[in-house]
């Protein structure tokens, strides 16, 4: 696209040819020292942590917000999900807004904003405003990922623009495992809510560091249109639904709340809307037909497949090992290698990085995963989190090297059509790991409680009083209970309690081996499907050349 067909909000500088931004709404790349280099690639990789981080110290102490405001399961589920709502929903304005408003009160004004809500919320507490500064995070989360980027970028040069591309995008997952790693830390020398001031001096900093060390100016054209915010005011509340579905679909049950129903029939009925708006629009904001292309559609599967399986890290083996009785500090040294697992997988990833290495890295990850599933499918009620470490390492490590080739696939694509596509893309890779996030859990979860209640009457049918075996186990927890507790009944009644305890919990056990079975199978199938695309593309070219129709590869 030629730079005359563009119009400008501000006359551009007059650029040197390799320092033009390569797209309206990057900065130019201009020669900078080498401090003033490293100092842009330190200030990006900061900015990407704290726009994942926040919302990570809440996710990792969910269980201690629940309890000090005295919040039910579906509450304080809300919270985590407040953030994935407007995360995904900001990224229909952003990718605009950056380009129209510029660099600098796109990077200032989401970070100022993040950042005094984050200060309020130290002396403003309450569910209310709980869930007010994580919608807020959610759309500083949007903004950071860019900002970490470009920040990135302008440090390396210009043959290494995929490995900076990759650094920065992976800043904001590493922050979740840190999270979790420096939690225990925080609440054990101070009381929890002194995690908003933590956040809070984050988001500052960031926000110090943007204002001090600005990016170089790009270009600002004229990119909105009224219709844009349209699409957006039925959009936004459609993904909003849809997460509200999936975030609560298990602690509410799908089948016991009715207004599950009634969010995703109105989800369906504004996403339809918004289809129709798009799709007769001359300039629409998302590019429905490339968005129903199949390749795109392939694109949209393998994403989503991908972040579903990852989620059997966040939800299964931590599910598991809570169902045990493990408490986060102890989940500390998971957590620490489960981060250095991604921290070398973004390393590999954006050192290895070339195109002839993305289809290695995606098979890779995806066989990694796999494996990773099939070592922790034994899993005992005797496992504990070092049992762990080489298969969350795997899935780490995997999780981050698949990030690169696919996100890198889905930019070339969008910009091989063109630059008003670069928005439906950014909508797409943000629904698919959002929504993929949200829907791992929700199915992984309503499987692993629908086998555990199965296993619970299994177990316990196989266990009848009658049962000498059974009789001797509740006599002897029964006298070793003799000393707390003097009145037989009661003690009898205990004995039966803790044996129905023992019973749910390998009956959990068991439930949670199937969730890991099902993500190993799932692996499987993803790697088959890989390959078979893989042979089908080849076989297709081979073809060709031997009709002529393309040139032979060099």
């Amino acid at each position: 696209m030629n730079a005359p067909a563009f119009r400008y909000v501000e006359q551009p500088p007059d650029w040197e040819t390799h320092e033009r931004p390569v797209l309206p709404g990057s900065p130019a790349r201009l020669q900078h020292t080498l401090p003033r280099r490293i100092a842009y690639i330190m200030v990006g990789l900061f900015v990407g942590l704290v726009g994942g981080l926040g919302n990570g110290l809440v996710t990792a102490n969910l269980t201690s917000i629940q309890g000090q405001l005295g919040l039910t399961a579906v509450e304080a589920a809300w919270l985590p999900a407040a953030y994935v709502m407007v995360n995904v929903t900001a990224n229909l304005l952003v990718f605009k807004s950056r380009q129209q408003l510029g660099l600098r009160v796109f990077a200032e004004w989401g970070l100022g904003i993040y950042a005094l809500l984050a200060l309020l919320h130290v002396f403003v507490e309450g569910y209310t405003m709980s869930i007010v500064v994580r919608a807020v995070a959610g759309f500083a989360g949007a903004t950071t990922t860019s900002l970490a980027v470009m920040y990135v970028m302008q440090g390396f040069p210009a043959s290494k623009v995929p490995s900076a591309f990759i650094l920065g995008m992976n800043m904001s997952s590493i922050a979740v495992p840190l999270a979790w790693v420096l939690s225990p830390s925080l609440v054990n020398v101070n009381p929890w809510p002194h995690l908003y001031a933590f956040e809070a001096g984050l988001a500052l900093m960031a926000f110090a560091a943007v204002v001090v060390l600005k990016l170089p100016r790009g270009l600002q054209i004229h990119v909105f249109e009224p219709l844009d915010f349209v699409t957006f005011l039925l959009v936004a509340p459609a993904v909003g639904l849809l997460c509200a579905v999936l975030a609560q679909g298990v602690n509410a049950w799908w089948f016991n709340a009715p207004w599950l129903a009634y969010a995703l029939i109105a989800s369906v009925v504004l996403f339809a809307l918004a289809a129709l708006l798009e799709y007769s629009r001359r300039t629409p904001l998302i590019q429905l037909r490339w968005l129903m292309h199949p390749t795109t559609l392939t694109f949209m599967a393998g994403a989503i497949m991908m972040r579903f399986m990852i989620s059997e890290q966040n939800y299964g083996v931590v599910g598991l090992l809570r169902a045990m009785g493990v408490v986060p500090e102890q989940l500390q040294a998971l957590y620490g290698v489960i981060f250095v697992g991604m921290l070398l997988g973004v390393i590999v990833g954006a050192a290895t990085f070339s195109p002839q290495a993305i289809l290695p890295q995606i098979l890779t990850s995806i066989l990694l995963i796999g494996v990773g599933g099939w070592l922790d499918l034994h899993s005992t009620s005797l496992s504990r989190p070092h049992d762990f470490f080489f298969s969350q390492f795997l899935i780490a490590f995997s999780a981050a090297l698949f990030m690169g080739p696919v996100m890198m696939i889905g930019i070339q694509r969008a910009l091989g059509k063109g630059l008003d596509h670069m928005v439906t893309f950014v909508v797409l890779f943000s629904v698919t790991q959002s929504l993929g996030g949200l829907l791992g859990p929700a199915l992984l979860g309503s499987i692993q409680q629908q086998r555990a209640q199965l296993y619970t009457q299994a177990i316990a049918a196989e266990m009848p009083v009658t049962n000498p075996l059974v009789a001797q186990r509740l006599a002897q927890q029964s006298q070793s209970l003799g000393r707390t507790i003097t009145d037989p009944v009661q003690r009898g009644a205990q004995s039966q309690a803790q044996l129905v305890q023992v019973i749910r919990r390998e009956a959990a056990v068991r439930a949670f081996n199937d969730v890991f079975r099902v993500i190993g199978a799932m692996a499987l199938a993803f790697l088959a499907w890989a390959f078979y695309r893989v042979l089908r593309q080849r076989t297709l070219a081979w073809l060709a050349r031997r009709r002529g129709e393309l040139p032979a590869p060099v």
